[in-house]
């Protein structure tokens, strides 16, 4: 692990997203409540925020973190048709959150991709990004 120990505590901030590609009719079946493993967008809102809570156990070399705050925002995208996970999260410290958000939205894609799997075996996981992150000695950074 990189050694943090010198570094100054400071408030963190990290927004991720991902992408669930998938059928008109798979989207549908998400916005009706109608799979059959239940209610697709709430559950993989708790897993996204379990994940994130997990990062340092699922990454090797990741520092466990005190979150703050972690929110999974999960948005029905007709055009798409799709999926768009967005996860931000907030950690006073001394090393970044990026890794914890971008583990929530992979989670939350995959619980989604679980969930509907049994009508659609074509789904596609995509574009889990880094979007904004902020604290630390590099300071602000904004995806382009």
């Amino acid at each position: 692990m990189v050694d943090v120990g010198e570094k100054d505590v400071t408030r963190r901030q990290a927004t991720a997203e991902g992408l669930v590609l998938m059928a008109a009719e798979t989207l549908e079946m998400i916005r009706a409540g109608a799979a059959k493993k239940g209610d697709v967008i709430s559950v993989a809102r708790i897993a996204g925020i379990m994940g994130a809570k997990r990062t340092h156990e699922l990454i090797p070399l990741c520092h466990p973190l005190p979150i703050e705050k972690i929110v999974v925002e999960i948005e029905l995208e007709p055009a798409l048709p799709g999926v768009r996970v967005t996860a931000s999260a907030r950690v006073s410290g001394k090393t970044g959150i990026e890794m914890e958000a971008l583990t929530a939205v992979s989670v939350a894609c995959l619980t989604i991709y679980d969930m509907a799997k049994a009508v659609d075996r074509e789904m596609t996981i995509t574009g889990i990004r880094l979007l904004e992150k902020s604290g630390g000695r590099s300071g602000h950074w904004t995806a382009s």
